[in-house]
């Protein structure tokens, strides 16, 4: 793990199991509320508004956008990184290697990609 940037949170893609993504969001939420709160900043899986007409009456669900993956916020440490890691339901971080690689927004599109 790089110590350049310890202290700077940053995002990163976790994959995981088809089906898992909000089973993993719950396991890594009680794990930042109990000992990590200073390392984990937010989880999400991000969801979008599906509007579906069935037999004439609208109908509106929520869809993940990016089914399979959930966007963490964290300091990434070899605590955090095993903890993560070894998160029922993950299969990994999305990157090359052992390191995750950080998301980073483009500032001339505002588009977020891998890099650091």
């Amino acid at each position: 793990m790089s110590q350049e940037n310890e202290l700077i949170p940053k995002w990163y893609v976790v994959h995981t199991y088809s089906g898992y993504e909000n089973k993993v969001k719950t396991d890594l939420e009680t794990i930042k509320n109990r000992e990590l709160e200073d390392y984990f900043f937010d989880i999400i899986v991000p969801m979008e508004e599906q509007i579906e007409i069935k037999e004439g009456k609208r109908k509106t669900n929520l869809r993940k956008v990016f089914p399979s993956y959930v966007l963490v916020k964290m300091i990434v440490t070899e605590k955090t990184w095993y903890i993560v890691r070894n998160t029922r339901g993950v299969t990994g971080f999305v990157g090359s290697g052992t390191d995750p690689i950080p998301l980073r927004r483009n500032k001339k599109n505002g588009i977020w990609s891998e890099g650091s």
